[in-house]
């Protein structure tokens, strides 16, 4: 399911090298955290969130199979 998102992820956004993957899972419960350059946040998430929400509903259709229950979070990569 990775794979999956980070294909659509990588697809929007600009500056790949700056993208974190964190993935925790708890049981059935899958947590997958994408931290992303803010530059590419507005790419990645789309007009009016549409982009977050398909990748969210692919993510949920394929989850089916697994026997798991996804979350994924978009996130601003704070500065240092």
């Amino acid at each position: 399911m990775i794979e999956l998102i980070k294909f659509v992820v990588e697809t929007f956004a600009e500056n790949k090298d700056a993208i974190v993957y964190d993935v925790v899972e708890d049981g059935r419960n899958v947590t997958i955290t994408v931290t992303l350059d803010p530059s590419d946040m507005g790419k990645v998430i789309g007009r009016q969130g549409k982009i977050a929400k398909a990748l969210r509903t692919l993510v949920r259709a394929g989850s089916l199979k697994e026997n798991k229950k996804y979350n994924i979070e978009i996130r601003e990569k704070i500065a240092e």
